[in-house]
């Protein structure tokens, strides 16, 4: 039975609202990259190259910790990126919630992720890509599998709690100072809420792109 969210304006029969929210998130997304796409100019003009310096920024970054073939792998990583940010921070809108406040949004986001970077391993080293489970002493296979595999399975679960616990904890005071003080949420705690949700969107991609 899923459970109503009694501050948020959206409720779909049938839909769970973390879905219904996820769907908000994605019109945003696809609007936003329609708007910063069209009429692209080889002299950029002001929104351009703020556009452009986060794109490239986060290129390089993407090159310093992945290698020269990490930029290949951008629409993944910045799809997750832009994602879960926006999600992140639409709960500090009233009436609004945050998807990456519930374990499904999380969960599902990481799984993409455990799932692309073994199908990446498989493609790249075909069923050698065994070998990295069971250690360089074949003596120690038996030993170093089920660690490995633990901890395998341990990221995706490590990736969706973490998300969550952090963005769920962070509506919840929010949601709490909003029903002791209706009229004003200090503006600090806004500002650090939306540095916090930066940081926990930061983090995920980077983690993505270690594994």
């Amino acid at each position: 039975m899923e459970l109503r969210e009694p501050y948020v304006f959206l409720h779909i029969p049938g839909v769970p609202v973390h879905v219904a929210y996820t769907w908000i998130i994605m019109a945003i997304l696809v609007v936003l990259s329609i708007i910063f796409t069209r009429g692209l100019k080889l002299i950029p003009a002001k929104g351009q190259n703020l556009f452009e310096a986060v794109i490239q920024g986060m290129l390089n970054f993407m090159e310093g910790v992945m290698g020269p073939e990490g930029p290949k792998y951008f629409p993944l990583i910045g799809a997750l990126g832009f994602f879960i940010f926006i999600s992140n921070v639409a709960g500090l809108v009233p009436g609004f919630m945050s998807p990456t406040s519930n374990l499904n949004t999380t969960a599902a986001c990481a799984i993409v992720v455990f799932i692309t970077y073994h199908s990446i391993g498989f493609r790249k080293h075909g069923f050698r890509y065994i070998k990295h489970f069971t250690g360089p002493i074949p003596a120690l296979a038996p030993l170093m599998l089920p660690l490995e595999l633990i901890g395998h399975f341990a990221r995706p679960l490590s990736l969706s709690v973490r998300l969550f616990g952090n963005i769920k904890g962070e509506d919840l005071v929010l949601l709490i100072l909003a029903f002791l003080v209706p009229y004003f949420v200090p503006i600090p705690l806004i500002l650090l809420a939306i540095f916090t949700s930066f940081i926990q969107a930061f983090v995920f991609v980077l983690l993505s792109m270690i594994y």
